[in-house]
């Protein structure tokens, strides 16, 4: 079943993007946030520029492509990366995690505007349910929603840019390999990035000379399986499944993120956090049409079923 290996490769995606924030929070106690930032994703750039180069699939992009890589890094990679990490670093997590919660309904929306994408009720339960489950998990942390700042500005352009940048990927997705597009997305947007860590962190540079072997093992972590491959093999999923039913799979790392933080910064997992990833569980069934195909596969199951018996009848 071609969907439900889809489905395994995106959980994976997720396991990733869920202990990256635990490499993350270890990376930016050395290094200051945005340089270290520009050169991570300039090591995943090369990372999968490497790879395709590997596998043979490395070439020039055409100018029209090259829009695309620009239009794209921008808000894929510095717009989302910039502003997360500016913004977290003056809101609570909790407010971050909720903003961030709203991805794949955005998501969703705005495949809906610029893609033509019908929306079932099914698929909108979906995406509800994720969402509330998002706030179950991060709520019971325990430390509640606080007043909204600035910081909570930063979040919602990061995921908006994100979810915009998810448009693109799926146009572009049309003329060009998704693979190719992350690669080239992700050497330009570390360039912007670096531009704005030398104009914003003074001590950015000198920073990168400092930190431990544990340090720069999950800074490599971070870069090259969670960043490179991690970005390259999602931007492919869309491209064959779609944006909004790639995007209800991201839910799943509220959870990732916390059993990472357990795992690797010693943090607690609470009783109410499964009851989250039960809702956020229901909401990617429903949200990526897995329910629907079940339905689909079981309706015409029985067709076949009663075509037979009236043949043998």
């Amino acid at each position: 079943m071609k969907n439900k290996q889809t489905y395994l490769i995106l959980i994976g995606i997720m396991l990733l993007w869920g202990f990256n924030v635990s490499f993350l929070k270890i990376i930016v106690t050395s290094f200051m946030p945005v340089t270290m930032t520009s050169f991570r994703i300039f090591t995943a750039g090369i990372t999968v520029l490497t790879i395709l180069a590997i596998i043979k699939q490395l070439r020039k992009p055409t100018l029209q492509e090259i829009k695309f890589i620009v239009f794209g890094g921008l808000l894929n990679v510095v717009g989302h990366h910039y502003f997360l990490s500016t913004g977290l670093a003056k809101t609570t997590a909790a407010n971050g995690g909720l903003i961030l919660g709203l991805g794949p309904v955005l998501t969703a929306i705005f495949s809906i505007i610029f893609l033509n994408k019908k929306l079932t009720p099914l698929k909108l339960a979906g995406f509800l349910l994720g969402f509330a489950g998002v706030t179950f998990t991060v709520l019971a942390g325990g430390k509640g929603i606080t007043s909204i700042n600035i910081g909570d500005l930063d979040i919602f352009i990061c995921i908006i840019s994100q979810a915009a940048s998810f448009m693109i990927v799926s146009k572009a997705a049309k003329i060009m390999d998704p693979r190719l597009l992350t690669g080239y997305m992700l050497i330009f947007g570390s360039f912007i990035l670096f531009g704005l860590g030398l104009w914003t962190e003074p001590g950015g540079l000198a920073s990168m000379a400092t930190g431990s072997l544990t340090v720069w093992a999950c800074f490599f972590a971070s870069a090259v399986f969670a960043t490179a491959v991690g970005h390259m093999t999602y931007n492919s999923v869309i491209g064959k499944a779609g944006a909004a039913e790639a995007s209800i799979f991201m839910n799943l790392n509220t959870f990732f993120a916390l059993l990472g933080s357990a795992l690797l910064l010693g943090e607690k997992i609470l009783p109410a956090h499964f009851i989250g990833l039960l809702l956020i569980i229901g909401g990617v069934l429903l949200g990526s049409g897995a329910i629907e195909e079940l339905r689909t596969r079981s309706r015409n199951r029985r067709q076949r079923q009663e075509e037979q018996a009236k043949l043998h009848g």
